[in-house]
Order: structure tokens, then sequence, then C-alpha cells
């Protein structure tokens, strides 16, 4: 190095403007809080350990029911699959808990990548010591006033090792009479590496938590796409069901308006003396049960209703509000050549399950290369250099540092073999069984998986032949009804056949419905069943980021 170079030009601007900031940030009151803590939470005791009661109210004198009235504050709402399929993706409290987790997940990937960032270090020290001495002849002195500054910064690597730079500044001035400067003015520079050889060596080893982590956050967003499905699924069947409930409100109400209308029929026919009496009393009681029968299928509606309200979660269209709902996609009652292996295949490559145990079988075989790693003895290398300089002024200390004519070097060799080494190996033995498991389990899954869709596939072509059989069954029965009314009229037959016949009909109408929306119902869970959604339109989501 030429001697026109001054290394204290470099290094005094340095040490200072480092010493100013630390002490600046000692100074905490002109210091932003950048931590809030917490306030406390403190639940009483009587909540916890104290059951209240509930006083109910005894109801106003009843009402007669009647059917045909509706409530004027409750506004219709239709809504076909797709808006609420949107609504819910939006609005859904479970899926936006869900959608939390993998930014959670991401930041543990962020954490584990932070072990390998670079530490600053300093340290500034003042001494006075004044100490009674015996003799003129101490070398070190009876007062000794020194002051001394290191700074330095500490690199983890990737393989393993430390690379670590340091700087020292120290001022000592003491009465000793063997004191060649006083004050005298020590600077040194060092740099040292510390490798291990055998365990903790290499960039794999030393990556293996981050890759932990990136399969943790990948196994995370598997689970999210999988909860997406499970409430998209959810809501395809709860808006079938509420499909099927209004259409079965609509046919209980065609029947009671039918049972009306031979009631009144029937009395006409026993006011003028062609039917008995016993006819009019047979038709009011199929009129009531008729009523009955509404009663029961507008609660399935407000059910059905309350359930798909709360999954979609809308504001101003909460479970509590009376806003009625209509389904207006209709269903599309088509049957689909079914490819029994090509379900299998696509159901083993979409679900997400299986990703799950793949994923977590590749976190085994890291885990299984890392504690391999652990086993061997530990074999440390270490290496510092060191440059020194001494003078009786800051100057000529940083001069003679930057000449170099004074240097240390120092090479170290540390081993540690633990005897029998057997927690290591226990530990690289529970890992091997518990990939042998994993394996295990992942062939159990897919046949798990397998049996899944098969019995997905039986039941949507069952549900298919219910649907033409259904069918055939309501025109039958619809002409059964025609034919035993006219009977009825003619005097042929009692109201006991109508009856019986329009309950059939009602029957195979409500079989119909239900073997409809159960179709599409299978539908469904065949699309959950190989991990994918039905109908062409695509579904993507995104993690969310809180707000800090």
């Amino acid at each position: 190095m030429e001697k026109g170079f001054s290394f204290k030009k470099l290094v005094s601007p340095f040490l200072i403007s480092m010493i100013y900031g630390l002490c600046f940030m000692g100074g905490c009151s002109h210091v932003k809080d950048w931590y809030e803590p917490s306030p406390e939470f403190f639940v009483p005791q009587e909540e916890v350990r104290q059951i209240d009661v509930i006083d109910l109210e005894e109801a106003a004198e009843d009402k007669p029911y009647t059917v045909d009235v509706i409530e004027p504050e409750a506004s219709q709402l239709e809504l076909s699959l797709e808006e609420c399929r949107a609504l819910a993706l939006e609005n859904n409290l479970d899926l936006r808990v869900q959608l939390i987790n993998p930014s959670i997940a991401k930041e543990g990937i962020s954490q584990e990548e932070a072990k390998f960032d670079a530490t600053f270090t300093g340290n500034v020290n003042y001494a006075k010591t004044d100490t009674p001495t015996a003799s003129t002849l101490d070398i070190a002195g009876s007062s000794v006033d020194s002051t001394s500054v290191d700074l330095g910064v500490s690199i983890p690597l990737r393989t393993g090792g430390t690379l670590s730079f340091d700087i020292a500044d120290r001022r000592m001035k003491t009465d000793s009479l063997f004191s060649v400067f006083n004050p005298s003015y020590e600077s040194d520079f060092s740099a040292s590496i510390s490798q291990p050889l055998l365990r903790n060596s290499g960039n794999r080893v030393n990556t293996h938590s981050i890759r932990v982590a990136q399969y943790n956050s990948s196994i995370t967003d598997a689970r999210t796409k999988l909860e997406a499905i499970r409430i998209i699924a959810n809501v395809d069947r709860a808006y079938w069901r509420l499909y099927g409930t209004r259409k079965l409100l609509e046919v209980r109400r065609k029947q009671y308006d039918l049972s009306k209308a031979l009631y009144e029929e029937t009395s006409r026919f026993v006011e003028v003396g062609e039917k008995p009496k016993i006819e009019m009393i047979r038709t009011e009681a199929s009129v009531a049960d008729k009523l009955e029968a509404i009663i029961k299928a507008e609660n399935d509606v407000r059910d059905t209703e309350r359930d798909l309200k709360r999954m979609l979660n809308k504001k101003g269209l909460g479970m509590e509000t009376k806003t009625v709902l209509i389904a207006s996609s209709p269903p599309d009652p088509v049957r689909y050549e079914i490819n029994r292996n090509r379900m299998v295949e696509k159901a083993l490559e979409n679900r997400m399950e299986m990703l799950e145990l793949e994923l977590q079988i590749a976190q085994d075989s890291s885990n299984i290369d890392f504690l391999k790693n652990q086993t061997l003895p530990l074999v440390t290398l270490e290496y510092r250099y060191n440059i020194n300089g001494l003078g009786p002024e800051r100057t000529d200390s940083y001069d003679l540092l930057s000449d170099n004519d004074f240097n240390d070097h120092r090479f170290g060799l540390q081993v540690s073999i633990p005897i029998g080494n057997r927690e290591a190996k226990s530990r690289l033995r529970k890992a091997v069984y518990e990939r042998a498991q994993r394996l295990a389990s992942r062939e159990s899954k897919k046949s798990e998986i397998k049996y899944e869709v098969l019995n997905q596939i039986d039941k949507l072509e069952a549900n298919w032949q219910r649907v033409l059989a259904s069918r055939q069954t309501t025109i039958l029965k619809h002409e059964q009804y025609r034919a035993e009314k006219r009977q009825f009229e003619l005097g042929l037959v009692t109201s006991t056949d109508v009856l019986n016949a329009q309950t059939d009909f009602a029957d195979a109408q409500r079989l119909e419905i239900l073997a409809l929306a159960e179709y599409q119902i299978a539908l469904i869970d065949l699309a959950y069943a190989t991990g994918t959604l039905l109908g062409a339109a695509k579904v993507e989501w995104a993690p969310v980021v809180p707000r800090e």
C-alpha cells in the first residue's frame, strides 16, 4: 500500500458517525415508539362460571293461518348460481379467515431466510482506575484512563460458516513510567472465518429450514384452495336445496288449491243432495292436511334461505332479514358420459389432499437429509487475520495500521464427537419411520379417493335414473288424478279415491323435484371428489394481507 494513502481518513469518520449513531439510539426520548403493548384482556369469573337463564314470554292468542298473505316488507332477490359463488368468495367468513393463513405462512419463509442477514455489532467502553501500588516499578501504572470502541459486522454464510469483520479503536492514558506513549492509541482490524467441515456444513443442510417453510407455505396454499372449493360446493348444494324447497312449496300450494276446489265442489254436491255429508268432511280434512304441509314447506324454505344467507354473508342480506331469495338458475338435467378411469386420474391430479401429502413427503425427505448430517462429528475450521496499529496520536496509529507492518494469523481446528451418538441416530430413525408412514398414507389416500369418485359416479347415474322414473311417475299420477276426479263427478267413486290420487300425484311431484335437486347436487359431489368445480367459470383466490 502506498504511503500517500491515509487509512485514517477513511476509517475515522466512519467510527465517529457510528459512535454518534449509537449514542443517538441510546437516547430513547427522541426515538419514535415503534411498539405499543396490547391492552391487558381481563375476563370476569362470573362470565365463564355463571350460566344464565333466558326468560320466554307467552305468545298472544294464535290467529288462523292464511296461505295467500305475504308480508309486505319481505322483498325478493333473484340470484343466479354464479352470483352466489361470487358473493360467497367475497364475503364468506370461513374463507376470509382461511385466506389470511397464506400470508402468515409466507412470513415464516421470510423469518427463516433472515437467519442469513448480516449483523452489526458495536461496543463502546470507558474505564478510569486509580489503584494504590507499593512499587514505582508497576508496569501498568496505578492510574489508568482508557476508552475503547469496537465495531464489527458478522455475515452468516449458506455453507454454514460465519464471516466477521471487526475494527477497534482504543485510547489509554497511564502514570506508568514504562509507557512509551502516554497517551497511547491502538487500532486493530481483523477478519475471521469459521467453517464447519462435517456437521452443519453445506448449502443444503443450512437451507433446510427455508425449504421446510416453503413446503409449509405450499401446504397452506393447498388447504386454502381446498377450503375455497369446499365453500363453493356448499354454496352450490345450498342453492339447489333452496330451489328444491321452493318448488316443493309451489307444489304444496297447488295441492292446497286443488283440495280447496274439491271441497267447494263437494259442498255443492252435498247441498243438492247428490253426495253424503261424509264426503264434505273428508275433503275438508284434506284441506287441513294440505295446509299443514304448506306450513312445513314454508319452514323448510326459510331454513334453506337462512343457510344460504349465512354462506353469502352479504351486507344487508343477513340471516335475520326477511328478504326472499329466488334461485333464478334452472336445473339442467342432462345425462353425461362418465369415463371412470379418467375421473379417477383427474381426482388424483387435482385433489389438494394428495398435493399436501406429496409436499409432506418432500418435507420428510429433506428432514432425513438434514438429520443424516447431524449424525456426523462436529469439526470446525477457524482462521483469523489481524492488523495492529499503535502510536502517540490516533493518526499515527491508523498510519501504522494502513502500512500493515504488524499482522497476525491464527488457525484453529475444533472437533466434537458424541460418544455413541444415540440421540442423533434416534432422531434419524424416527424421521425414516415417519416418511415410511407417510408413504403408506399416500397409498391409502389414493385408494380412498378412488373409492369416493367411483361411488359418486354410481350415485350420479342412480340419480339420473330417478329423474327419468319420477318424471314418468308424475305424468301417470296426474292422469290418474284427473280420471278419479271425473269418476267422482259422475258419482262412480268416493272422495277418498280422489284424495288418494291427489296425494299420490303430490308425492310424485315431490319425488321429481327431489330427484332433480339431488341430481344437481350429485354433479357437485362428483366435481368436489375430483378436486374441481362444476361449470366452466374458473375461480382464482388471492391471500389476504391484514393491515398493520
